[in-house]
C-alpha cells in the first residue's frame, strides 16, 4: 500500500502535466465545450493507475484491458461529437489521452523512471506542434525521402554489414566505415538544418557559420566569388575566418563523440585555433557591412551518391592508412595530410579508427591535427584561386593567426590522457 500511493500520485502528475498543455491550448474555448481538459487526463492517468492496481491485486490482467477498451471506446465518442460540432479532423486529443492512460499504468506496473519520461515526452511533443508543422512546410520531399533512406539504410543495413576488417592489413571494416559515414552525415545535417531554417537571405555571417556545418571550403569558395563580384572584403574575408573556425568546431565534435580520449592531446590546440579564427574573424567583420547573402544554399548531405562517395573514399583512405601505418605511425600522418587536403572528415575519421590498433593516442592526435593543418592549405588555395588579394589575404592572417594559436597551445600546455576514456573507438 505504501508503494502504491506514490505510483498512483505519479500517474495523476502524467495526466496533469498533458492536461495543462492540452488545456491551455483550448482555454479560451467556454466550459463544457471541450472533450478534455487538465481534470480530464489528470484523472484519465489515475485510472489508468487505479486499474492497473486492480489487475495486478486481483492477478487477472483482464481487468486493464477490459478498463482501456472500454475508456477508449468512451473517450473517443465524446471526442468525435466534439469534432463533427467543430468541423475538426484532429484525433491528436484521443491519441494523447490513450497515452495519458497507458503511462499512468505503466506507473503502477512497470518502472517509474519511465512511466515519468513517457509523460514527459508526450507533454513536450504535443506542445511542439507549431514547431513540428513548421518544419514540415520547410522540408522538402527530396530531403524527405533522402533522410528516410539513410534511416532504412542505417536500421537495416547497418546491422548486416561484417563487423571485422576483412582486408589483411586490418584497415576496411565495413560496419565501421558505413557508422562513421552516418556520423559525419547527421552532424553535417545540423548544419543544413540551419541553413534551411533561417534562410541564407540572413546574411554571410549566419549562412556561413551555418553552412561551415557542410563544408568550410564550399563556403570559402562562396564568400571568395562574392568578394571578386564587388562585395566587401573585409567582412567577406572574415565570415570565411569565422567558418573556418566553425569547421575546426565540427572536428573537435566529432573527436568528442568517436574517441574522446585524444582531446588531452589535441583538444587544447583545436580550442586555440577556434579562438584564433573568431577573434580574426570578429576583427575582419567590424571593418565593414555585407550586404547580400554570400552563400550558397548546401546541398543536401543526406544525398545517396555523395554519402556513397564519402564512405567509398573512406574505405580507401583507411585501407591505406593501415597498410602505411604496418611498424610505424608515419604512413598514417602521411595519409592524413594529404587526403585532408579534400576532405578533413575522412583524414580524421581514418586516423581515429586506429586508435588502440596500430597507432598511439599521440600519433592519431598528431594525425588529427595535421588533418585540419591541411585542409587549411586547401581553402587557403581555393581562395586564392576564386577571390581578390583584398579577400585572400586578410584570411591568410586569420588562418595563419589560427594555425600558431594552435601550434603555441600543442607545444607549451601538457598532454594528458582520460583514464578509462583511452581505447579502440566504440563501432
Amino acid at each position: 500500500m505504501d508503494s502504491l500511493i506514490p505510483q498512483l500520485g505519479l500517474a495523476l502528475a502524467i495526466g496533469l502535466l498533458v492536461g495543462l498543455e492540452r488545456g491551455w491550448r483550448e482555454r479560451d474555448t467556454p466550459d463544457g465545450g471541450r472533450t478534455a481538459g487538465i481534470r480530464t487526463y489528470g484523472i484519465s492517468g489515475l485510472l489508468g493507475g487505479v486499474a492497473a492496481a486492480l489487475s495486478l491485486s486481483l492477478n487477472t490482467p483482464s481487468v486493464l484491458i477490459a478498463t482501456f477498451l472500454a475508456f477508449t471506446a468512451v473517450f473517443a465518442w465524446y471526442q468525435a461529437r466534439e469534432s463533427m460540432h467543430d468541423e475538426s479532423f484532429s484525433v491528436t486529443g484521443v491519441i494523447a489521452a490513450l497515452g495519458v492512460f497507458a503511462l499512468g499504468a505503466l506507473a503502477v506496473t512497470g518502472d517509474q523512471r519511465v512511466a515519468a519520461a513517457g509523460g514527459a515526452a508526450l507533454a513536450a511533443v504535443l506542445a511542439s506542434r507549431d514547431l513540428l508543422h513548421g518544419l514540415l512546410r520547410r522540408i522538402s520531399w527530396i530531403e524527405l525521402r533522402s533522410a528516410l533512406v539513410l534511416a532504412v539504410m542505417t536500421a537495416i543495413v547497418l546491422p548486416l554489414l561484417p563487423a571485422r576488417t576483412i582486408d589483411p592489413w586490418g584497415g576496411f571494416n565495413p560496419r565501421q566505415v558505413w557508422l562513421f559515414t552516418v556520423l559525419t552525415a547527421a552532424i553535417s545535417y545540423l548544419g543544413y538544418i540551419a541553413v534551411r531554417a533561417l534562410g541564407t537571405a540572413r546574411g554571410v555571417l549566419v549562412g556561413g557559420l551555418a553552412g561551415a556545418i557542410v563544408s568550410s571550403t564550399a563556403v570559402t569558395v562562396a564568400l571568395a566569388r562574392t568578394a571578386a563580384a564587388g562585395g566587401s572584403p573585409w567582412p567577406l574575408a572574415g565570415a570565411a575566418a569565422l567558418a573556418a573556425g566553425v569547421s575546426v568546431l565540427r572536428v573537435a565534435g566529432i573527436v568528442t563523440i568517436v574517441a574522446p580520449s585524444l582531446l588531452g592531446v589535441s583538444g587544447t590546440a583545436m580550442l586555440a585555433a577556434i579562438v584564433g579564427f573568431g577573434a580574426s574573424g570578429a576583427l575582419f567583420l567590424s571593418r565593414g557591412r555585407v550586404d547580400g547573402d554570400g552563400t550558397e544554399p548546401p546541398r543536401n548531405p543526406f544525398e545517396l551518391g555523395p554519402l556513397l562517395a564519402f564512405a567509398v573514399l573512406f574505405g580507401v583512405v583507411s585501407t591505406i592508412s593501415a597498410v602505411l601505418s604496418i611498424g610505424s605511425s608515419r604512413g598514417m600522418i602521411a595519409t592524413s595530410a594529404i587526403s585532408g587536403l579534400f576532405d578533413v572528415d575522412v583524414a580524421v575519421l581514418s586516423a581515429l579508427r586506429l586508435l588502440g590498433q596500430s597507432a598511439s593516442p599521440e600519433a592519431v592526435g598528431h594525425a588529427v591535427l595535421l588533418a585540419l593543418a591541411s585542409n587549411a592549405v586547401g581553402r587557403i588555395s581555393v581562395a586564392i584561386a576564386t577571390g581578390p588579394v583584398r579577400f585572400w589575404l586578410p584570411y591568410i592572417g586569420a588562418t595563419i593567426v589560427a594555425a600558431a594559436s594552435g601550434y603555441a597551445a600543442f607545444v607549451t600546455l601538457p598532454h594528458f590522457e582520460w583514464a578509462g576514456l583511452l581505447g579502440t573507438p566504440n563501432p
